[in-house]
């Protein structure tokens, strides 16, 4: 096979309708568009969705949802989790190797959910109050 052998399978390539060549030819006087109106015309169109003036739907429907960008690249730890991964500093490598945050993750924020009694030490997290207090508490430390 060459390249100039090559063509459109049988079918596929329809002719186009040959409009306003007589009445005879099927497609002639108004060539298929009917009589009168603004769709008859040269450059009569309207915008998607317009509805003649009724208030269209997708503006009749009520706005519904949020989905946040960026909550796809945020995670949040609970304490309680923090003991999980068996390293000696936590940060957001260790999290994605012990599957604790998804692999796309770029920002993690501790909360205080749960109780911690492990000592831990934390490395680039975010950290809430209360969950700071927990950690300190527990003899943890957390680095910036």
């Amino acid at each position: 096979m060459r390249l100039n052998e090559i063509s459109p399978g049988k079918g596929a390539k329809k002719e186009g309708k040959r409009l306003g060549r007589g009445h005879s030819a099927g497609q002639g006087k108004t060539s298929g568009r009917g009589q009168k109106g603004q769709k008859s015309r040269s450059g009569g169109f309207h915008k998607v969705g317009f509805e003649g003036g009724q208030m269209p739907l997708q503006r009749r429907l009520p706005k519904v949802g949020f989905r946040s960008r960026m909550a796809k690249y945020s995670a949040e730890l609970r304490l309680h989790e923090l003991e999980l991964p068996a390293a000696d500093v936590i940060d957001l490598d260790v999290l994605k190797k012990a599957n604790l945050v998804p692999a796309f993750t770029t920002k993690v924020k501790v909360i205080k959910s749960g109780e911690i009694k492990k000592a831990v030490k934390l490395k680039g997290l975010q950290v809430t109050k209360g969950a700071r207090e927990e950690i300190e508490k527990a003899g943890g430390s957390i680095e910036d």
